[in-house]
């Protein structure tokens, strides 16, 4: 971690649906594998401690309870690693069912990201079980998990206190696909790395627009984007799950993984020139401002160390390497 350079990396476990142990322990066999990779930051799928697919599963206090407890267990179980893991699980908070997001660092659960947008329709039924987070709602509140007080809400930033311009940002699937995505406001505010949790299922030709979608988000955010899917063992409904990782820079695909894989996929980004190029495009703060005050900073630390560097740099950057693209331009 020099001059900027931070491995980041998208990771789909193998699961079973309702299995919270099995899940944990894949979760946390791929999580010693990004601190054997120098990885800060791994993003796992959408409701991965349980699997996507419980359905009314969802309503069972047992399978609450032992998400809950198993959380806890990746918690103590990560003491000794800086990676920064977010792990996706059903969580109560009060009344709410939330699908939510949880950022685990050191031993300590830094925060809660519930789904802003939930979705309900075709395939989707997920607000028979699940309440949608959001700003108004969620703005400055907390939760309490194993007797702790836990930053929870949609306007939580997580930032490195060794690194600035390290800032992280985490919604959930459906998040993406709407028009006013809970990242463009964060993104705004200074969060140049944004996480995606998904459990998107797979039908022809919607490879090809996932990856217009991240593709195209990045870009206009000037952000690196860390897109995890969930993959083989959400079998038990006729939705199929193909694991179709993403990890952008500004429009740029570092890294993809195959269709219907599980395992890890990880990369460089570099978040000192994505603030440099946010600097340089004037329009980029100038149009729609937004008040950081509506957003929370969570603190955390990294220990600087040395990247060998594993993403491509072009010795003749203005000279396509393409011959197709080449012959184009020229």
């Amino acid at each position: 971690m020099q001059d900027g350079f931070i491995r980041v990396a998208a990771a789909t476990p193998l699961i079973r649906v309702a299995d919270v142990r099995y899940n944990r322990d894949q979760i946390l066999s791929l999580i010693h594998e990004a601190a054997r990779k120098q990885v800060s930051v791994v993003v796992f799928p959408e409701l991965c401690l349980t699997g996507y697919t419980c359905s009314d599963l969802f309503l069972s206090r047992s399978l609450l309870d032992a998400a809950t407890e198993a959380l806890l267990d990746l918690v103590r179980a990560t003491a000794g690693f800086d990676t920064i893991c977010i792990v996706g699980l059903p969580l109560v908070k009060g009344q709410d069912l939330y699908n939510a997001a949880a950022v685990i660092q050191r031993g300590q659960l830094l925060g809660i990201v519930p789904k802003t947008h939930v979705p309900n329709y075709a395939e989707f039924y997920e607000l028979r079980h699940f309440s949608p987070g959001g700003m108004t709602k969620d703005t400055g509140t907390t939760c309490r998990i194993n007797g702790q007080a836990i930053p929870f809400g949609t306007d939580l930033l997580f930032s490195c206190r060794e690194i600035p311009e390290f800032q992280l940002s985490v919604e959930i699937c459906e998040d993406l696909w709407v028009p006013l995505s809970p990242s463009i406001a964060a993104a705004k505010a200074g969060a140049t790395v944004i996480c995606n949790l998904s459990a998107s299922d797979e039908t022809l030709t919607k490879a090809a627009y996932r990856r217009l979608l991240v593709e195209s988000h990045s870009a206009r955010l000037i952000c690196a984007y860390l897109y995890a899917d969930a993959g083989e063992g959400e079998s038990t409904t006729d939705l199929v799950f193909s694991g179709h990782n993403l990890i952008y820079e500004n429009g740029r695909r570092l890294a993809e993984s195959a269709l219907f894989s599980h395992g890890l996929i990880a990369a460089e980004i570099d978040v000192q020139l994505l603030q440099a190029e946010r600097r340089r495009q004037n329009t980029y703060t100038g149009s729609e401002s937004v008040d950081q005050a509506c957003f929370r900073h969570v603190e955390f630390s990294v220990l600087p160390f040395g990247l060998e560097l594993t993403r491509p740099v072009a010795p003749l950057p203005f000279v396509p390497s393409d011959r197709h693209d080449l012959a184009e331009r020229c």
